[in-house]
């Protein structure tokens, strides 16, 4: 963790000149600063923190000159609280990751008044109104955190059809359908249709964060579904952009191409599961997606992708190791072993890099080292392309066997379920401990779904 350069804020320097004039504090402060990111942008590993803002929020009372003379102290206690908190943050996000779905309720929380009472045209949002303008703005925050990989939902008190003609038809409406990867409109118990929500979008409650202008029902949320996230919220509207801003679970050490795109992806997921529901068959729905899935050898460029699925995936994960990307990238070079990456794709959009496997020579047969899917990608046959990928470098390596050893965890049950019921993959002997061994002989080859298409490199197995 690295600060950026900052001074006493009731020291003017060259007065009303020190911002622009050569020599001037705030200038000098300004150029070091830049200077300091330029060199640290792209750096591995290093997060630069922010000291100015601590600094501006405690105003004159940044620096106590009795504290410098007596123990040469710079900063006052406000401030360094303020760095803790700031260096926690980023541990935190360094050792957990950021919370990946913001739930809202509606009604007075995403627009002003009760749209099942007044009807769309009766909302206060947006116009000439300081109410329906700070209600836009906090529309317009919400949506910028989706391009921080934050995914949103709805779970509201309403009638389904009125609150979606609200979101499709209003004219000021920031937010739309599109934006929202899933939504429980209805009368129920909010915690139940939390639930309901957070399990169909394959994710874990402590990744959650539930937003609702009712203290009654935070208080619900809260008590029932203690993993979540259940913030104090303002009363006053005009104080939720700024209390959402503040906010700092939804903080990420690294912000990938992955990361901005999540929003997107699963988006994508929701108008895949519509097709789905208006077609007879899993099969016929597949045939219906066009999956792609595009598998390359691991390397620098996809280096911090892959450490990252490895690290931070927990369903679909065969064995859960965990590495920091200089310790997988020097495991990778070992000799008899080989990584892949792979991309997923289909008509609906891209999930990006979700998928990764590696294998490794052991004696006359070959084990898969690591089996790990994003859960955006479940059940899309992208499991059994991977397999094939494995099992053709198997068989090209002159091995006959291909075996996985699955060791459980507390959330990775999926990928049991897989191995059992789909893999193809017979129960074997020879598992140490808790560990389930699966094998397949490798004479018949492992065929490909028809489902999907999978594109390889130059350097993948055929």
């Amino acid at each position: 963790l690295v600060c950026t350069f900052a001074g006493d804020p009731a020291d003017r320097g060259l007065g009303i000149l020190d911002r622009g004039t050569e020599g001037g504090l705030a200038a000098l402060r300004s150029e070091m600063n830049r200077a300091l990111a330029d060199t640290l942008r792209g750096a591995r590993g290093i997060l630069l923190l922010d000291t100015e803002r601590w600094v501006a929020a405690e105003g004159e009372g940044a620096c106590d000159p009795r504290l410098w003379y007596m123990a040469k102290v710079p900063w006052s206690v406000g401030v360094l609280r303020r760095a803790a908190d700031e260096m926690h943050t980023a541990l935190r996000a360094l050792r957990k990751g950021a919370r990946k779905l913001l739930i809202l309720d509606l009604d007075h929380t995403l627009w002003g008044g009760i749209v099942g009472e007044t009807g769309p045209e009766g909302l206060r949002l947006g116009g000439h109104d300081p109410v329906g303008e700070a209600f836009v703005d906090f529309q317009r925050a919400v949506r910028g955190l989706t391009r921080r990989g934050v995914i949103l939902g709805i779970v509201s008190k309403n009638e389904e059809p009125v609150a979606l003609e609200a979101i499709r038809e209003h004219p000021e409406m920031v937010l739309r359908l599109d934006d929202f990867a899933g939504w429980r409109i209805n009368w129920r118990d909010k915690a139940a249709n939390v639930a309901s929500l957070v399990e169909e979008l394959n994710l874990g409650l402590d990744a959650v964060v539930f937003i609702d202008d009712q203290p009654a029902e935070r208080a619900r949320v809260r008590e029932a579904l203690p993993q979540v996230l259940v913030p104090e919220w303002p009363t006053d509207p005009a104080l939720y952009r700024r209390t959402l801003r503040a906010m700092t679970c939804f903080d990420l050490p690294a912000l990938s191409d992955e990361d901005r795109g999540r929003a997107k992806s699963y988006v994508a997921e929701r108008q895949r599961r519509e097709v789905r529901a208006t077609v007879g068959s899993a099969e016929a729905w597949l045939d219906q997606l066009g999956v792609k899935v595009a598998v390359e050898p691991l390397s620098r460029g996809n280096l911090a992708r892959a450490a990252q699925l490895l690290n931070k995936t927990n369903q679909m994960n065969l064995r859960t190791r965990r590495m920091s990307e200089a310790e997988f990238a020097e495991w990778a070079e070992g000799e008899g072993r080989q990584v892949w990456v792979c991309r997923v794709s289909d008509r609906f959009g891209d999930a990006g890099l979700t998928g990764l496997v590696s294998v490794e020579r052991a004696g006359s047969e070959v084990r898969l080292a690591d089996f790990i899917l994003s859960c955006r990608v479940f059940g899309r046959r992208v499991e059994e392309a991977m397999v094939a990928v494995a099992a053709a470098w198997a068989k090209g390596e002159g091995s006959g066997r291909l075996v996985a050893e699955y060791r459980p965890t507390e959330r990775n049950r999926p990928c049991l379920r897989f191995w059992e019921e789909r893999s193809g993959f017979a129960v074997g002997g020879g598992g140490e401990g808790e560990m389930v061994r699966f094998e397949r002989d490798l004479s018949e080859g492992y065929p490909v779904p028809e489902s999907v298409e999978l594109v390889e490199g130059d350097q993948v197995p055929r």
